[in-house]
């Protein structure tokens, strides 16, 4: 039997944590767009899908490795193979990131001005590299913290770190107050860096102090280092080929946005602020509930691998439906709150009314992306990352096709046409994978239709009850507050009206 902490302490722990890095993430997101405007958002948002994409190959593969194979060594007590296993992937994480790091240093101009398509980007480019070496330290020590059940101190550093990034950040921008948009970008990565100091320094501090409290004598033996880099490679070039395809496709789709916004008719400006408005307003509005989903997943994988490793397969196919029925009991209602109450959460938010465009079409396959975050897990846990990297990649194909094809014609409507439906087809490939490989069977009632219609039944109320709390001359603020407790009280009435309490079902022990 597992020793680890509860699976329920540490995700609720972890999305505490979560929800307010988000809010402080959130926040300087506004302030960020009051400061800069919606010009450099959009700047900032060309320049996130290189950095997705050079930590997909750096990193992505490498933290899921560690994690895995620290879950497995732990519940084998082996504390000489997870000091082994620590030094093995920080050696990785270098020598994946000095080539990269020079090709992008010397070629920084040619990806700024034609993979990109703005030189103003270059500046901001150039100073993620040591950024990415960063995070790399700091995700690698944090994800074998995870992998041990030890969550205090990551998510402790996690807080933070959020909290430093955004003054940081917010700092920079108000004293400098920079004319160019491309020194605002740059002072923008400047604040990252700033906190990715913070978050490896103290990561590794506290690594070094639990290696201090273990003592001279560790248990277990050494793995040999052959088979510890075979073994670290067979988890982690799957991974890291899914990651690096998808952001690569997902950076095609960034860069290829404006440029289909401008086939569609608008100027290039215009383009570039409804793509800033989209995806640096709209889709982190939406997103905000997936601070539950992150945390879950988190402590799920090592969880999930530790029952697989010992055996314990009728634990994990439990396991894995109260994870899946989490994201429906919880994720969705949220989800559906935020889309109903969108548009003047934008106004009120960010002062810009586009934010509620496409909002409810996004809000489906915001909805769809958690069950695929927590199916893909479930498959990495059960050693089936190559059919997890075939099916991401090919639902990320079509994704582009899709944006590609219809956006032209659609506007941003194309794009988000190609989001929903990549995702959704996801869901169902991975439910398939998981059901021949773990035997995994859902009760589509508990799971899917009667949240649907709980979350649809809270939604309509909220928009019926708001709209008249408006008319009726309550305040934008108030009315949100008000009707938003409301449409979730509606929600769990409605679940119980079902014979389903929310809460009892999804508690993980």
């Amino acid at each position: 039997m597992s020793n680890r902490p509860s699976l329920f302490r540490s995700t609720l722990m972890l999305t505490g944590v979560g929800l307010v890095s988000q809010v402080f993430g959130f926040l300087y997101r506004i302030v960020m767009a009051r400061l800069v405007g919606a010009q450099v958002l959009g700047l900032y948002q060309l320049i996130m899908p290189a950095y997705s994409v050079v930590q997909s190959i750096c990193i992505s593969g490498l933290a899921v490795a560690v994690s895995l194979l620290s879950s497995e060594y732990h519940a084998r007590k082996n504390e000489l193979a997870l000091r082994q296993l620590m030094s093995s992937g920080l050696r990785g994480l270098v020598a994946l990131w000095l080539p990269v790091a020079l090709t992008v240093l010397f070629q920084s101009d040619f990806i700024a001005r034609r993979l990109l398509g703005d030189g103003r980007t270059q500046l901001g480019l150039v100073l993620l590299l040591p950024v990415l070496l960063l995070t790399g330290v700091e995700n690698l020590q944090k994800h074998q913290f995870y992998g041990i059940g030890a969550m205090r101190l990551p998510a402790g550093v996690e807080l933070g770190e959020q909290v430093i990034r955004s003054i940081a950040i917010i700092l920079l921008l108000a004293l400098l107050a920079p004319e160019e948009e491309a020194h605002s970008v740059g002072l923008i990565v400047m604040g990252l860096l700033v906190s990715e100091i913070f978050s490896s320094t103290a990561l590794t501090w506290g690594r070094r102090r639990r290696r201090r409290a273990r003592g001279t004598e560790l248990s277990g033996k050494r793995v040999e280092p052959g088979r510890l880099r075979r073994r670290m490679a067979g988890i982690a070039i799957p991974v890291s080929l899914t990651a690096l395809v998808g952001n690569l496709m997902g950076a095609a789709t960034s860069v290829l946005i404006p440029k289909l916004l401008m086939l569609h008719g608008l100027e290039q400006s215009q383009a570039m602020e409804a793509f800033g408005i989209l995806l640096g307003m709209t889709l982190p509005l939406l997103m905000i509930p997936t601070a539950f989903i992150n945390a879950l997943s988190l402590a799920l994988l090592p969880r999930l691998t530790e029952e697989r490793e010992l055996g314990e397969m009728p634990s994990f196919r439990r396991t894995g439906e109260k994870a899946i029925l989490s994201v429906s009991y919880v994720v969705l209602p949220l989800i559906a709150l935020i889309a109903t109450l969108g548009p003047d959460l934008g106004q009120l938010l960010f002062g810009e009314p586009r934010v509620g465009d496409y909002m409810l079409p996004l809000a489906v396959g915001v909805g769809a992306g958690c069950y695929h975050a927590i199916l893909g897990c479930m498959l990495n846990a059960l050693g089936k990352q190559n059919q997890n990297a075939a099916i991401s990649l090919f639902c990320g194909a079509l994704e582009l096709l899709l944006t590609v094809a219809l956006t032209p014609t659609l506007g941003l409507g194309g794009f988000v046409a190609g989001f929903v439906c990549a995702d959704v087809l996801a869901v169902v490939l991975c439910l398939g994978v998981a059901w021949r490989s773990a035997g995994l069977h859902l009760d589509c009632y508990r799971c899917f239709s009667a949240p649907v219609l709980a979350s649809l039944l809270a939604g309509l109320l909220v928009n019926l009850g708001y709209r008249l709390s408006l008319d009726a001359g309550a305040s934008l603020g108030w009315s949100v507050l008000t009707w938003g407790c409301a449409g979730l009280a509606a929600y769990l009435g409605a679940m119980a009206a079902q014979g389903i309490r929310p809460l009892r079902v999804i508690r993980l022990r």
